[in-house]
């Protein structure tokens, strides 16, 4: 297959259906050109609307039905197209042919989601995020359809409405809107105990990304490679950012929240204009049939995770995300995503939640796009040809000829037909099954701490100190001390000193009975372990008539490692510097902020205005408050002197031994640091 066609085909496709009015005639849906948009036709000028106005009513109706339903959960979201390129054939353990051919290239649309809040909630909620892939193969639609953190609140899909439930603002006075911090889901996290583990990533940084370009993807469930000869390996998939995994402070992440609650699709939206895209590799955990029993937990409960130290994850490939949606609505909201969207080569298993799922995602779309025809909507539509029997419904768009439209029949030769699974039918692995039908769970589905232990267990100091107090805000928002009182015993089982301490900070007493003896570590589950690259981070420049000159060749350097610099002065327009050199102000102190940048750069000269000075102060010691990289060069370092932060950690002035760019660049990249003095 030619690669090149098969990259550009879903552009090819979706180019059709986009619509440019711009020097366009205004007309109506029929197409009849339109004389007059500002006022109805009436009887006389004070007279009232006639029904007639054709145009009035056909305007009117489309705005009151412009809305459809928001996703129930993932209702926040925002998306990009792209492309997956293969780095190596996969057909020792799958026949799915986009991943056959190193070098193939297979367009692909992501989404990227909050999962509780409403579509007008802001994004650095303390949440889980969804991470939904589209794949657009030449075999049909596959969908990756995961989150940003690897396991479940629950192991079995019918629960899923009571976590829903629980999560979601309370019935009685709808409070609070897009957070988890009151009684009713805690309550149900103490007495839904599987939970356990899940909620330790919730309360850990995950929660909070830095971006959606800088966090981990997985899959969750378990699913099935099987190759051309019929074996099968177990599978679970991960998105690897190239930039790492890096999160905000919680203090930061609420300020953002109000000073910018379109943070995270801001800088998704930004970073893909700019060029700066996206790039994610694609890593596959695989475990043989025969291996499927050998570990101390099971591999098809999605309450845990396959530990990389013991299951390594192997890069298969790269996405890179390149171009932004031409419309939020058309593409980002009436876009379906399904786990069971599966091609040859991709299967399912036993998983109890998995097996929701597959029933739950396609219930969904027919109530909130309105019919069966959603899949016919450009953004889902395959980019390969699709025939079958079905017809007619809500929002059809296909014109389907002939007169039959059932299988078997004699007056179209019997076609559609299946075809044999030699010629690419898709067939089910056929997996032995025998037991009685029961309402139960598997033994091997009850042990719920030993996983958050371990993970509690590879969390850096800093990292479990943010659980702590984490744990203590969300439960500190509890009305009812039983609840606070419940939720403490229940963490008793993950770590004694992570549950006495929560209690401490909630007052309350309690006996530390159960001590946990898991001591596993698993190093990859730690943000301090991941790569750190100053590419593509924001530097808010402090700035102010009379800068020297020198500082424009200062900033070309910092540019020139990958970096994003924005100035923030006192007036937006041109600076002057002290030679005549000119910088233009992007932002001023009343229109930005440090929680919306990765660093801060002071460059102010000398005998700067009070006025700068103070707003200036405010700017730099909340940076330093939420642990961020400062620098300051030229006079700059002036005003650190008088905020007592020189030689602080993450802090560099041109008194640093090393050369002040590359210092500062190294600081940038560590992204935090958590031992200086606050």
């Amino acid at each position: 297959m030619d690669k090149k066609v098969n990259a550009n085909s879903k552009n090819e496709q979706l180019e059709q259906f986009r619509a440019n009015d711009k020097d366009k005639a205004m007309t109506t849906n029929q197409g009849l050109k339109v004389s007059e948009d500002e006022f109805s036709l009436k009887n006389g000028e004070r007279g009232p609307t006639l029904l007639e106005d054709f145009h009035f009513r056909e305007k009117m109706t489309h705005f009151d039905h412009e809305r459809i339903p928001e996703r129930v959960v993932h209702a926040r979201g925002y998306a990009a197209h792209g492309e997956f390129e293969l780095y190596e054939s996969m057909h020792t353990y799958t026949k799915a042919k986009f991943l056959q051919t190193p070098g193939t290239k297979t367009p692909v649309f992501v989404r990227f989601s909050t999962v509780i809040g409403s579509r007008g909630s802001g994004e650095l909620a303390r949440d889980a995020r969804g991470f939904a892939t589209k794949f657009y193969t030449e075999e049909g639609n596959y969908d990756l359809v995961g989150n940003n953190i690897p396991v479940f609140f629950i192991q079995d899909g019918i629960k899923f409405p009571d976590l829903v439930h629980a999560m979601k603002p309370e019935p009685h006075n709808e409070i609070p809107q897009a957070a988890t911090a009151h009684d009713t889901f805690w309550d149900f996290i103490a007495n839904n105990q599987e939970s356990a583990h899940m909620i330790m990533w919730a309360m850990s940084d995950r929660a909070i990304p830095r971006s959606f370009r800088m966090m981990e993807g997985f899959g969750v469930n378990t699913f099935r490679f099987v190759n051309a000869e019929g074996k099968s390996h177990f599978v679970k998939f991960h998105w690897k950012p190239v930039l790492g995994v890096h999160s905000v402070v919680w203090d930061e992440a609420q300020k953002l929240n109000g000073k910018n609650p379109d943070f995270h699709r801001q800088d998704l939206y930004e970073a893909i204009a700019s060029g700066n895209y996206p790039e994610f590799e694609l890593g596959v955990q695989m475990i043989e049939e025969k291996d499927e029993f050998k570990f101390d937990f099971d591999i098809l409960d999605a309450t845990k995770l396959w530990p990389e130290e013991e299951v390594p994850v192997k890069i298969i490939g790269k996405m890179t995300l390149n171009r932004n949606v031409d419309n939020v609505f058309a593409e980002t909201e009436q876009v379906a995503f399904h786990p069971g969207n599966v091609v040859p080569g991709i299967d399912f298993t036993n998983d109890p939640l998995l097996q929701g799922r597959l029933f739950s995602y396609t219930d969904t779309q027919l109530i909130r796009l309105g019919g069966p025809n959603f899949h016919e909507l450009p953004i889902n539509r395959p980019v390969c040809p699709f025939h079958n029997n079905q017809r007619d419904g809500y929002g059809r768009q296909t014109i389907n000829v002939g007169q039959v439209s059932y299988h078997n029949n004699s007056l179209a030769g019997n076609t559609p037909s299946p075809v044999s699974e030699e010629e690419g039918g898709y067939t089910h692995y056929q997996e032995k099954v025998d037991g009685h039908k029961v309402r139960a769970r598997s033994e091997s589905f009850k042990d719920h701490f030993s996983q958050a232990t371990m993970f509690w267990n590879s969390m850096s100091d800093p990292e479990k100190q943010h659980i702590i107090n984490a744990f203590s805000f969300e439960l500190g928002k509890c009305k009812e001390k039983t609840v606070r009182e419940q939720v403490v015993e229940m963490i008793m089982n993950v770590d004694v000193d992570l549950a006495c301490q929560v209690a401490k900070n909630l007052g309350i007493t309690i006996q530390a009975t159960n001590i946990p003896t898991n001591s596993k570590v698993s190093p990859a589950l730690s943000q301090s372990n991941s790569a750190k690259k100053p590419d593509t981070r924001k530097i808010a420049v402090l700035v102010s008539e009379g800068f020297a000159g020198e500082l424009i060749a200062t900033l070309d350097a910092l540019k020139a490692k990958g970096t994003m610099i924005e100035t923030v002065s006192d007036h937006l327009g041109a600076i002057k510097g002290a030679d005549g050199s000119l910088l233009e102000a992007n932002h001023t102190f009343s229109t930005a902020d440090s929680v919306l940048f990765d660093a801060v750069y002071v460059a102010s000269p000398q005998g700067t205005t009070p006025t700068y000075q103070k707003e200036a102060a405010y700017f730099v010691k909340e940076a330093y408050a939420h642990f961020k990289p400062i620098a300051a060069s030229f006079y700059g370092g002036q005003l650190l002197d008088e905020l007592g932060l020189k030689g602080q950690a993450g802090v560099i002035t041109e008194e640093t031994e090393n050369s002040f760019v590359e210092s500062f660049i190294y600081a940038i990249a560590e992204h935090r640091f958590w031992n200086r003095a606050v």
